[in-house]
This record gives structure tokens, sequence and C-alpha cells, in this order.
């Protein structure tokens, strides 16, 4: 028996596993981006950043699962969420703004305080809590999400 051929495929072994629970944590959490008191970028309004208004910016790509998965909960925050607006943008055809505000992979959602200014950033999918504890700081006391009507 080779010793060294079990220890190698331990390691690897090892390797893929801890690999796997960083991605797995890491995956859809919202950093939080630290305040700047710069003016907010004019790529934001060229892509439909609403102003007055928190916003999800999320960055696609077409053929990406949890892509939609991501468009899904963050539609949902911002139907049930006053004050929060959702802008999807395929990252293939908005390179200029992919490389201007540092986007890696799809999904990539940025959340954009009502000043204009990048808040957060998630990248793989958020869930619905994450979203939500990442807006809620930014608005008002009175806007809280709402039960979704049938």
């Amino acid at each position: 028996m080779d010793t060294t051929g079990l220890l190698v495929g331990g390691v690897a072994l090892l390797a893929a596993t801890a690999y796997g629970l960083v991605h797995r944590r890491r995956t859809g959490r919202v950093r939080a981006v630290p305040a700047s008191a710069e003016p907010a970028s004019p790529v934001l309004a060229d892509l439909g950043v609403p102003p007055g208004e928190v916003t999800l910016l999320q960055f696609s790509s077409a053929f990406c699962a949890p892509c939609r998965a991501t468009r899904v909960v963050c539609a949902e925050v911002a139907r049930n969420t006053p004050g929060v607006a959702h802008v999807e943008v395929d990252a293939e055809s908005r390179l200029d703004a992919v490389r201007a505000l540092d986007i890696w992979k799809t999904p990539t959602v940025l959340i954009v305080d009502a000043q204009g200014r990048i808040a957060g950033r998630a990248q793989g999918a958020p869930t619905r809590a994450q979203v939500l504890a990442a807006v809620a700081p930014l608005l008002p006391a009175a806007a809280e999400p709402t039960e979704e009507k049938a």
C-alpha cells in the first residue's frame, strides 16, 4: 500500500472540504462598504438607480441560476418594502459598469443608499433575511417591510 498516495488524497479531500465550507459561508453575505464622503458614482445613475431610494442594484448574466434566485429575492424585498427599488443589469452588456464598480462575479448585488452611495455588497445569492438586514438601517424608521398580499 502506497502511503504517499493516501496522504495526498487525504490532504486534497481536507483542502476541498475547507474551501467548500468557506465558500458557502461567504456566498450571499452582505458586506458593508465603508462610508464615503465622495459623491455618488455617475455610473449608478446611468444604470437606472433612482435618486432618493435605497436600491438593490443586481448584476446578472444570462446563464446564471443563482442570478434568477437573487432576482426573486430582491424583487420581493423591493415590492414589500417602501422606499426600496430593484434594478437588474446584464453584466455582459455593461462591461464599462462592471469594471467601474469592481464586479467580479454574478450575481453581485450592490446596496445603494438614498444619497446614491454604495453602502453594501453581496457576491453570490443572498437570502431575503440578509437583504432585509442590509437595507433596514438605510430606511426611515417608518418604512418597514409589509406582508405580501395574495
